[in-house]
């Protein structure tokens, strides 16, 4: 996909991809033209033309030429234009062309920062496929994305980029990693069936969205919404409509030009008509006298001063892991009263880790950090092996088999060992291998017939394995949900009937893990009935009548160090809020164990809830502790809005593409750089090389410093303009007797050589 401008484009009542998401999928391809060949080429053509082609429309930009100009209009500047032409005037063509200079220079440096940094739209075109695997009238071909128009055939396979929004018509084993537009590290599994409700974009699981990338498996997917039609284009309108907001230091400064520049020229033509009517002296001689008035009084050194210190407090920064892309950023930094901040990654370590594991009447720990196979289950301080325990090896052996993640040694030259797939699922091997399993020999052993894929709408995932000539049906999912349908237990090794004691002790033992700060899963198994085809079983079929095995209870640990950040903050009254996808029991004990959340009871708003919440009620929500769980991009801007409508000066975090308006919108976006996206680093305003919160501290505390340092130089030359001006006040009051000790040309010396060194 790549931007072009004035291409014809059909609207969005004209696409036809809205709500194909119900219809089955040769009804789609029905509804958009095609067929199981795909589209001619002659009438892809014609679609082409009409829809116009698959790319982001650029927003109209401002021309170069203008936002050089605006370099040198801004208060401060004619500020310094008026003292060097004064200088001119007076004869002190040294001094004039020196101002002059100095203005010149500050305004191309500006220039090329602000340059630099607005490529957000740029970035999202790198992110899109050059070429898409085509079906043209029964004939595989690759043609270039932008060609691609609603009702193509594409084929898609592990490691494509996906070029356009499409529904699934084909699916084998097809997942795909939505976290760019959806904030989800979670993979998400891709089926062809219809789904009979509305729903939000990252739960549509028969769709595929541009921008995203397939993690495993492939397909087949028709072309339902292209261009700016897409979800992709619609967040990249989205973060084209912000527009950049004056930094508190250039109001600052603006106001501060202002009133001086009324009050020297104020003070020059009153001292001038006091010279004429009271002193007598000379037009001529007075005009020179308020000159020198005007002259100590406009800050010559404040501009140039100003930009250096940001400039040395960039250079600063940087060495601490925070690059700031615009120096006004600098002392934003300082001005922050707000820090809207995600968790995992930022917060955490986002290295998920088993920690404990639970069978009715059975609690298990589990040593080891990290994905390396290192570590024990202990029960009792006891070292445990599945050969010895039966119940902990159908736990395990559920886990292992109902996941389809991998754990890889570390390559020659490295040191971490590396997970392809979800992250979760991959400390569900490595604690299966910390227990005595052999992962790989279990899955040779144990062929999978069926997968029913995990859905947010029912929250679990099951896996159907060939087990001894038997089919078995190994679940895992949310606590809530997964005892729900278990008829019976696993208790010391023997089947029982599950009663609801036995579900209100698991949402118990739930409850005490979440309050801990960890992610739980349920354990379940089934036997499915002989004689019954396993490749068709429904998801109501396989699941239902489960067997309870256990609960498996994970973490992802706060980073070293982010306690003390935290606490920084607070001490700076700097508030942090955090936005999250996780679960919201979870993400508040969370902040709550890293000091976040300090009352005892905050509120949890999930996305859902801040949907429904009016402005007014979510300003009061604001107003306390909250934390913000599973939101949509929108969303995030709505928060960040609110709380600069409050007169916050609002930071955040982000490293999504859906990140990216929330980021440029706020006063001070902050981009991960290990882990974020193009698009969230260049919409933002500083990148932190670490991905660490402890960083944005260290950058605020800078900030604050260059801040303090600017307010000490302002104290510093408005002082030593008054003391500039007070002998020429003794020349006027003395009508002359005491000779005017300092002339234009000394003053504006002294102006620029000492505010310059200082």
């Amino acid at each position: 996909m790549t931007t072009a401008r004035g291409s014809a484009t059909a609207t969005a009542s004209e696409l036809p991809g809205a709500g194909v998401h119900r219809l089955e999928a040769h009804k789609v391809l029905e509804l958009l033209g095609s067929d199981e060949r795909g589209l001619a080429p002659d009438r892809a053509r014609e679609l082409l033309a009409h829809y116009g082609p698959n790319v982001l429309r650029e927003q109209k930009q401002r021309p170069v030429i203008l936002t050089f100009l605006s370099e040198f209009t801004s208060p401060m500047a004619i500020l310094l234009w008026v003292a060097g032409l004064i200088a001119l005037v007076a004869g002190i063509v040294e001094i004039g062309v020196a101002v002059f200079a100095v203005n010149v220079i500050n305004g191309v440096f500006g220039f090329w920062q602000e340059y630099r940094a607005e490529r957000a739209t740029e970035e999202l075109k790198k992110m899109l496929t050059s070429c898409a695997t085509v079906v043209r009238d029964g004939d595989v071909c690759q043609v270039p994305s932008e060609e691609l128009v609603p009702g193509d055939l594409v084929l898609v396979t592990e490691g494509d980029r996906i070029s356009a929004d499409a529904r699934v018509v084909e699916a084998n084993d097809l997942q795909v990693d939505q976290s760019t537009l959806s904030g989800e590290s979670r993979p998400v599994h891709k089926n062809a069936r219809s789904i009979d409700e509305d729903l939000p974009m990252a739960q549509l699981t028969n769709m595929v969205y541009a921008g995203t990338t397939v993690s495993s498996g492939d397909g087949r997917v028709v072309v339902t919404s292209t261009g700016m039609h897409t979800e992709f284009g619609r967040i990249a309108d989205l973060t084209q409509s912000v527009h950049d907001e004056p930094s508190p230091l250039q109001k600052e400064l603006g106001r501060l030009t202002r009133q001086l520049s009324v009050l020297a020229l104020a003070l020059g033509a009153f001292f001038v008509l006091v010279a004429v009517l009271f002193v007598g002296e000379p037009w001529g001689r007075s005009f020179v006298f308020g000159l020198g008035m005007i002259v100590a009084f406009i800050p010559e050194g404040l501009l140039p001063t100003v930009t250096l210190s940001l400039a040395l407090a960039v250079q600063r920064m940087a060495k601490q892991n925070a690059l700031v892309k615009k120096l006004s950023s600098v002392e934003t930094l300082g001005c922050t009263t707000v820090i809207c901040s995600d968790k995992t990654g930022t917060l955490t370590q986002n290295e998920m880790t088993v920690l404990r594991l639970w069978l009715p009447g059975e609690s298990y720990e589990v040593t080891g950090r990290g994905y390396a196979p290192e570590g024990q289950v202990l029960l009792d301080g006891v070292r445990q092996d599945v050969a010895s325990n039966p119940g902990l090896r159908a736990l395990l052996e559920t886990i292992s088999l109902c996941n389809n993640s991998t754990v890889h040694e570390p390559a020659t030259g490295e040191q971490e060992w590396s997970v392809q797939g979800d992250p979760t699922e991959a400390c569900l091997l490595v604690v299966a291998s910390k227990g005595g399993l052999d992962v790989d020999a279990l899955h040779r052993d144990r062929p999978r017939v069926k997968e029913l894929p995990f859905d947010s709408r029912r929250k679990r995932m099951t896996a159907v394995h060939r087990v001894d000539g038997r089919n078995i049906a190994y679940v895992k999912g949310a606590p809530q949900e997964v005892p729900q349908l278990c008829s019976g237990i696993i208790r010391q090794g023997i089947r029982e009937e599950m009663s609801d004691q036995d579900r209100r002790d698991i949402a118990a033992v739930n409850d005490d893990f979440a309050r801990n700060g960890l992610r739980v899963l349920a354990v379940a198994i089934r036997t499915v009935e002989a004689g019954v085809d396993p490749t068709g079983l429904t998801t109501e079929e396989a699941e239902r009548e489960l067997t309870f095995l256990g609960l498996v209870a994970m973490e992802d640990p706060p980073r070293e160090g982010v306690s003390e950040a935290v606490a920084t903050c607070h001490r700076a009254s700097i508030r942090i809020i955090m936005i999250t996808g996780d679960y919201g029991l979870t993400a508040e004990s969370i902040a709550r164990s890293i000091g976040i959340v300090r009352g005892d009871d905050p509120r949890i708003i999930p996305g859902p809830e801040l949907e429904r919440m009016s402005d007014a009620e979510l300003t009061e929500a604001l107003r306390g502790e909250a934390i913000f769980a599973r939101v949509a991009p929108e969303q995030k801007f709505r928060v960040v809005e609110a709380l600069q409508a409050m007169g916050e000066i609002v930071a955040v975090t982000g490293d999504g593409v859906n990140d990216a308006p929330a980021l440029k919108k706020a006063d001070i976006g902050i981009a991960m750089g290990r882990t974020g996206t193009d698009v969230s680093e260049e919409a933002a305003d500083m990148v932190l090389t670490d991905d660490h919160f402890g960083s944005i501290v260290r950058a605020i505390d800078e900030g604050r410093g260059v801040y303090e340092n600017i307010r000490k130089f302002l104290t510093y030359i408005l002082t030593s303009n008054m003391a500039e001006a007070a002998p020429s006040v003794v020349f006027l009051v003395s009508r002359g007797v005491v000779p005017l000790p300092l002339t234009v040309m000394q003053i504006l010396t002294i102006d620029l050589g000492t505010d310059e060194v200082r």
